[in-house]
């Protein structure tokens, strides 16, 4: 190898001796064409690490350019990663690596144009967060290829947009990267489609998922350290007509408010929320469809009743962030760990106050309305439309009526609703008609003074909006309410008992916030439906 480097032995030679000894064919790579399609199959950082040149591809034979063709493993682990057929050619480690360099250069160009277009420097404070000191090799190989700076960047800037997840889309002709920022998807950049496969790929990598697998979803998680601070991520995958579509879950508990404050709510769901959780036993469910911020809730809460003298334990999937102070445990259901079974040894724990991160069966409610009931304070979430229909959930799982009377402390709805931007929102000049605020909501006495906002946008937000705010419908069980659900009430039934005691629905809630200008008319409508 070092006479070919310094050029004291001809290339071809060596070659043809080596071709002569091993009947394997020599290649001249200097006259080889590799095309997209084959830089998309062998990304970059696998080239890199195997030392291997994408040569050609008929039907699923893949022609590599290797310099020991009797690496079977490295042979092998190229076919996983492809799904092909390898069949190798001959050709020189020196030659190879300056091939791979040339042959990657352009789509290293492409990248590039994308980063600059970011805005972002490429120096950036951020790192993978490994369980061991030494990362692997493999990792280290990568770390410098355009892939790798067009992943760190995605990653970067979603953080720095604030952005909850990540979603890499590939269709037919394009690939589609879009941020979800205050609870909206969002365009951000279109990578080259030949390089959806080493996305993917590079993902896959970084939190140890089967980057063979393709036809499969998988589940993953990883850590990174940004700018001095620690954010997980959880990953998953899913197999989409037009390849692999990604989407990662950014948990960065910086962005966490731990005060019931905080969240925004109205004065009497606040109330509600902090008489229940002062209670000694008993059980709070918090309910509402996945990115409604019901984890925060729960978070919170835990947060306000904190403290040494009680053992607060959690049973989650997964741990999204982790509470100084409070035994969490992460569900793993492949190791056989369910929310029930790890229930069972909590309550062994010598628990007081005990969070289920979501109730999913029928073993599982009837285990936390036991411990409930047996002097044990209980958080939970449910996926139901609104508080009244969260009680008939229950018994539709199987509860018994009374046992869900006895159980429950209380229950809250809630949904998330983007905040105007105080900077550029200004007055709606044209109102709707009366009869549409009507349908709306808007009370007869109310139509003279409302006034509502409406979203224009400028340099400090994101189309008119920034930031969320908290909208909570909270039913704390009364006397009355236990009645009707004893003795068989409908959800209907319910609702109406709790607004005769003082219910402020969604929909009020988001009106309220509407008038004081929080929020706009067509947000209302999107997180809300009418009572």
């Amino acid at each position: 190898q070092t006479l070919l480097e310094s050029g004291d032995l001809d290339g071809d030679c060596y070659l043809a001796a080596m071709a002569r000894d091993t009947g394997v064919t020599p290649i001249r790579l200097q006259r080889v064409e590799v095309g997209d399609d084959l830089v998309d199959l062998l990304p970059e950082n696998l080239a890199k690490y195997y030392n291997v040149v994408p040569v050609a591809k008929v039907g699923k034979v893949l022609t590599v350019a290797v310099s020991d063709p009797f690496d079977i493993v490295k042979l092998d682990d190229i076919a996983m990663v492809t799904s092909c057929v390898v069949r190798p050619v001959l050709s020189t480690d020196f030659t190879i690596g300056k091939s791979i360099a040339e042959k990657y250069n352009q789509s290293g160009r492409k990248v590039q144009d994308l980063i600059d277009g970011m805005g972002i420097a490429d120096d950036l404070d951020m790192q993978e967060v490994t369980e061991e000191d030494d990362d692997d090799d493999f990792l280290e190989e990568g770390q410098s290829s355009p892939v790798v700076k067009l992943v760190n960047l995605i990653i970067y800037q979603a953080i720095r947009d604030k952005a909850s997840d990540i979603h890499v889309e590939p269709f037919e002709k394009q690939v589609r990267v879009r941020y979800r920022m205050d609870g909206v998807l969002k365009e951000v950049m279109q990578p080259p489609l030949k390089m959806h496969n080493s996305l993917v790929s590079r993902v896959k990598i970084m939190c140890g998922l089967d980057i063979a697998e393709r036809n499969k979803p998988q589940d993953g998680k990883f850590q990174l350290k940004v700018e001095g601070r620690q954010i997980d991520f959880r990953v998953s995958t899913l197999p989409m007509v037009h390849g692999e579509k990604i989407v990662l879950r950014i948990l960065d508990s910086s962005n966490l408010a731990l005060s019931l404050e905080s969240l925004g709510f109205e004065q009497k769901a606040l109330d509600d929320i902090r008489h229940a959780i002062s209670q000694p036993y008993g059980m709070m469910l918090v309910t509402g469809p996945t990115g409604s911020g019901k984890s925060t809730t729960l978070y919170s809460s835990i947060k306000e009743v904190l403290c040494v003298e009680e053992n607060i334990v959690t049973v989650e999937d997964p741990v999204e962030y982790q509470l100084h102070g409070v035994n969490q445990v992460p569900v793993n259901p492949k190791r056989g760990l369910t929310f029930a079974g790890a229930l069972r040894s909590i309550l062994r724990q010598d628990p007081d106050t005990i969070m289920i991160g979501e109730i999913r069966d029928l073993e599982t409610i009837e285990i936390a309305i036991k411990a409930a009931l047996t002097g044990h304070l209980v958080f939970s979430t449910l996926h139901t439309n609104d508080a009244p229909s969260t009680i008939t959930r229950m018994i539709d799982m199987g509860v018994d009526p009374f046992l869900v009377a006895s159980a429950t402390q209380c229950v809250a709805a809630q949904r998330l609703a983007r905040r105007l931007c105080n900077d550029c929102k200004r007055p709606m000049e044209q109102l709707p008609p009366p009869e549409r605020l009507l349908a709306l909501g808007v009370l007869e006495e109310e139509l003279d003074q409302v006034q509502i906002f409406e979203p224009v946008g400028c340099k400090y937000c994101q189309a008119g909006y920034r930031g969320r705010f908290a909208l909570l419908e909270t039913m704390p069980m009364t006397e009355d309410l236990r009645r009707i659900i004893i003795s068989g009430g409908s959800a209907l039934d319910i609702k109406e008992t709790a607004m005769n005691e003082g219910l402020i629905s969604l929909r009020r809630a988001g009106l309220l916030n509407m008038f004081r200008g929080k929020t706009s008319i067509e947000e209302l409508l999107r997180v809300t439906i009418a009572d």
